[in-house]
C-alpha cells in the first residue's frame, strides 16, 4: 500500500474518532440538559401557583333594615277620679281632641249632696267660731281681776277649737269640690281617642272599695315614636341624629323620614341588641300606632376597614386568616377581625392592608414560609 493511502486510512480513522466523539458528547450534553430540564419543571412543580386579590376599601357609611314598632309619642289611659254612673260621653274612637277638651260626664248625686251637707256644716262652724271669737274678745276687755283666769282661759281654748274646726271643714268642702269638678273628665293632652271604654249608664267606680274602670285611651300622634332593636355589631353607630328612613306596606313606595333621638344606653342580654328610639313627624295623620315598620338606617362607619371576598378565608383553630404573599415569594398567615358580613364578602376590621396580595381559594396545606407563584393575570 503506498504511503498515500494509509495517509487517508489514517485520516478516515481519525475522522471517524472524531465523529464518534462528537455524537457521544452530543448523547451526553443532551441527557444532561434533559435531566436538568426535568429536575427544573419538578421544582417548578412543586411550587404551587396561586390566584390573589388586594382589599378593597370599605364604605364610609353602610344601611340595614331592622324592623320598627311605631308606639305614640304620648299615651294614657283615662280614669274617673270621681264614682257614679256615666251622664253622657262627648268624644267616641278616632276622635281628635284638644287639651282640656271634655270627654265624658259623671252623674254622682252622693257627692253633690255630701258637698252640700259640707258647706252647710262650714257655716256652722263659723258661726261658732264667731261667737267665740266675741266672747273672748269681752273676756279681753274687762278690768283685771273682774273674771277668773280659768274663765279667760276656756274662752281662748274655745275660740281656738272654733278655728281648727272650721279649718277642717274648709278643707272637707274643698275635697268635695274636687271630687265634683271630677264629675267632668277632661283630656290632659292633644291627641287622639284610640279606646272608649263604657256608655252612657254605666257604673263608674273611681277606686272606691274595688277596681278603678279606664273610660277612654289617648294617643298623642302628631310625633311617633318607632322602636328599632340595633344588632350589637351596629350599635356603636346608632347614635343620636342618625338619619332613618321608614317604609310601610301599606305605602309601597313611599318612604318617611325619622332620626334617631335616643338609646337604651345598654345592650340587651337575652338578643344582644340596642333598643333604639326614632321619631318620625306625623302631623298629617298618616301613619297609625301599633304599626309595623321597616326602618332603613343610613349608619356611618366608626372605624377605617377593607372588605374580603369569603373564599379568601382560612378557618384554623387559631380564628380567622388570611394568606398574605410577601415580595419574595413567602406566604405570612395573617389573623384577622372581622366585623360585618355581606354575604359575599365580609368587613375586616383589622390584620391587612389595602396593598396587600391576598390568596384566593387558599388550600387547607397552606402554612406560613411557603412559597408559591402569583399568576398572571389573564
Amino acid at each position: 500500500m503506498s504511503v498515500l493511502g494509509r495517509l487517508l486510512r489514517v485520516i478516515a480513522v481519525a475522522a471517524l474518532i472524531v465523529l464518534l466523539a462528537v455524537g457521544i458528547y452530543r448523547g451526553i450534553h443532551t441527557r444532561i440538559e434533559a435531566a436538568a430540564n426535568v429536575k427544573q419543571a419538578t421544582i417548578d412543580m412543586s411550587v404551587p401557583t396561586v390566584t390573589v386579590v388586594h382589599p378593597k376599601r370599605g364604605a364610609l357609611q353602610s344601611e340595614i333594615a331592622l324592623p320598627g314598632n311605631v308606639q305614640p309619642f304620648t299615651s294614657s289611659p283615662i280614669y274617673a277620679r270621681t264614682s257614679g254612673y256615666l251622664k253622657k260621653w262627648h268624644v267616641d274612637i278616632g276622635g281628635h281632641v284638644k287639651a282640656g277638651d271634655l270627654l265624658a260626664e259623671i252623674d254622682a248625686p252622693e257627692v253633690d249632696r255630701q258637698l252640700e251637707q259640707a258647706r252647710a256644716d262650714l257655716k256652722t262652724a263659723q258661726a261658732n267660731l264667731k261667737l267665740a271669737e266675741i266672747t273672748m274678745n269681752r273676756d279681753l276687755g274687762v278690768m283685771k281681776d273682774a273674771i277668773s283666769k280659768q274663765d279667760l282661759d276656756n274662752a281662748i281654748g274655745t275660740y281656738e277649737a272654733d278655728k281648727a274646726v272650721v279649718e277642717s271643714q274648709n278643707a272637707n268642702v274643698k275635697h268635695l269640690e274636687q271630687l265634683v269638678a271630677f264629675e267632668r273628665v277632661y283630656a290632659p293632652f292633644d291627641g287622639v281617642i284610640t279606646a272608649r271604654n263604657t256608655d252612657i249608664g254605666a257604673l263608674i267606680n273611681a277606686g272606691n272599695g274595688g277596681m278603678s274602670q279606664q273610660l277612654f285611651a289617648l294617643a298623642a300622634t302628631s310625633t311617633l315614636r318607632v322602636f328599632v332593636s340595633v344588632p350589637q355589631v351596629y350599635s356603636r353607630s346608632a347614635q343620636p341624629g342618625v338619619v332613618a328612613r321608614l317604609t310601610f306596606a301599606e305605602y309601597p313606595g313611599r318612604v318617611f323620614t325619622g332620626k334617631v333621638v335616643r338609646n337604651a344606653e345598654a345592650i340587651d342580654p337575652s338578643m344582644r341588641t340596642l333598643l333604639t328610639e326614632v321619631d318620625v313627624d306625623n302631623a298629617r295623620g298618616d301613619l297609625l300606632p301599633g304599626a309595623f315598620a321597616r326602618v332603613h338606617l343610613t349608619l356611618p362607619s366608626k372605624a377605617p376597614s377593607l372588605v374580603l371576598p369569603v373564599n379568601s378565608l382560612l378557618f384554623r383553630a387559631e380564628g380567622m386568616q388570611a394568606g398574605v404573599v410577601r415580595e419574595d415569594g413567602s406566604v405570612q398567615l395573617m389573623p384577622l377581625t372581622i366585623g360585618k358580613d355581606y354575604g359575599t364578602e365580609v368587613e375586616v376590621v383589622s390584620g391587612l392592608k389595602e396593598s396587600d396580595d391576598v390568596i384566593v381559594n387558599p388550600p387547607d396545606s397552606l402554612a406560613t414560609g411557603m412559597k408559591v407563584r402569583i399568576a398572571s393575570a389573564p
